[in-house]
């Protein structure tokens, strides 16, 4: 009886350790529309946070990027979603922090690492609450063909000068159309076309900025002088830019046949794999050579905590390491031209991703003239601004003419413009 008893106390002892051992690890589940990102969420990011954190599980479960919003709030409302959220910017994670969704964020530690501009996307409109961690931007620039520039004696330009000068240069020699871009899907005359060149002479933050207040309009010099330079890009996009959409400008771009290519960094992943040539960026010249530069060093992603999660300290600690260099290091090499948001200097091991964060050093950053407040209307500002630039560009309407429909529409409903 006795050493039945004690084997009996010897089992229950070591099931109750072997309860309290698997009581202890925790696992976390990450809602995201980064289905592309799942094997380096597998097997680089995960393995680096459970290696440095035993006890913490994680788990990526990323939906279809056109249906995460629908889904994500269908979960939220169900109770079923996953502890972490991966953030779209501004409006959309917003909500989800309004309607009581998001947990506010505000007192990490972490968030000391990430300037207000990396943190703009992912606050209330008065800034007192962040709700989510900022992970990566994109910046905006121009891609070049570094051997249709050395065969012509072409070096990056630096100002509007140069720039045209360069292009006028290739348009001559007809070996390569000067620049790749369409107008057809009208989004990239925007977003690689006007808040591209746009922050150069709108001052960057202090121009949106103003905007939002209302004590700047549309109509002002420096937000229709972009359109004026986008006006001229017409004589370099070659024949039938028009109907040109943005898959055929990727395609002519990486297979040769043009010298440059607006472009956003999130280009480079795929460039990289398709072109056969070697490539380089320059920033959006300047107007004179020594002018501050400004580059659109867009909020593009961030991850938030269910405020519902029955694992907030474990989620806090993972949100913790996510603003760390550690994680900045890991997930801007795995993604180059996805830049990490963090304060601190991270190397990058890709080149061309190099030269373009290098911008920062040089540059003062912003963020999408449109993006935060101004497209909550209707029209809205956003799809407008595409509309405009693909038409002054086009040359379809004038750059005064695109401004005044743009500044009418905004009064319209945004009460600092009336």
């Amino acid at each position: 009886m006795k050493k039945s008893a004690i084997l009996l106390a010897l089992l229950s002892t070591s099931m109750l350790g072997a309860s309290l051992a698997q009581a202890q690890d925790v696992t976390l589940t990450i809602e995201s529309w980064r289905n592309d990102d799942l094997s380096i969420w597998q097997d680089k990011i995960i393995p680096a946070f459970e290696a440095a954190h035993p006890g913490i599980k994680v788990q990526f479960t990323p939906s279809a990027p056109a249906e995460y919003n629908a889904v994500l709030n269908s979960k939220l409302d169900a109770g079923s979603a996953g502890d972490l959220i991966t953030c779209r910017p501004f409006d959309a994670s917003l909500a989800l922090y309004e309607k009581g969704q998001l947990a506010d964020l505000s007192g990490l530690d972490a968030m000391k690492n990430f300037s207000d501009v990396a943190k703009s996307a992912w606050q209330s409109d008065d800034g007192s609450a962040t709700f989510c961690v900022p992970m990566a931007s994109v910046i905006h620039g121009f891609i070049y063909n570094k051997d249709a520039f050395a065969s012509l004696g072409i070096e990056a330009p630096a100002t509007e000068a140069e720039f045209f000068a360069a292009l006028d240069k290739i348009k001559e020699d007809g070996t390569y159309i000067p620049m790749a871009m369409g107008a057809n899907d009208q989004w990239e005359a925007a977003t690689m076309g006007y808040n591209n060149i746009g922050p150069n002479y709108w001052k960057g933050e202090d121009g949106r900025l103003a905007l939002i207040k209302g004590e700047q309009k549309l109509t002002d010099e420096q937000w229709v002088a972009p359109f004026r330079q986008l006006a001229k890009w017409k004589d370099y996009l070659g024949d039938g830019f028009e109907a040109q959409t943005y898959p055929d400008s990727q395609n002519i771009f990486t297979l040769g046949r043009a010298a440059v290519y607006p472009a956003g960094s999130w280009e480079i992943s795929g460039f990289n794999t398709q072109a056969d040539f070697e490539m380089g960026a320059f920033a959006p010249p300047v107007a004179n050579a020594g002018d501050e530069c400004y580059i659109s060093d867009h909020t593009d992603i961030a991850i938030g905590m269910n405020a519902k999660s029955p694992n907030a300290e474990a989620a806090k600690t993972f949100l913790e390491w996510v603003g760390s260099t550690e994680f900045a290091t890991l997930y801007a090499n795995s993604l180059p031209g996805f830049f990490s948001l963090n304060s601190a200097q991270i190397a990058m091991e890709d080149p061309l991703a190099q030269e373009f964060v290098s911008w920062r050093d040089k540059c003062k950053s912003t963020i999408r003239s449109t993006y935060q407040i101004l497209s909550r209307g209707t029209p809205n500002l956003e799809n407008e601004t595409w509309n405009a630039s693909a038409n002054v560009i086009r040359g379809t309407e004038t750059p005064e003419a695109a401004a005044d429909r743009l500044q009418e529409g905004l009064a319209s409903w945004y009460d600092p413009q009336k």
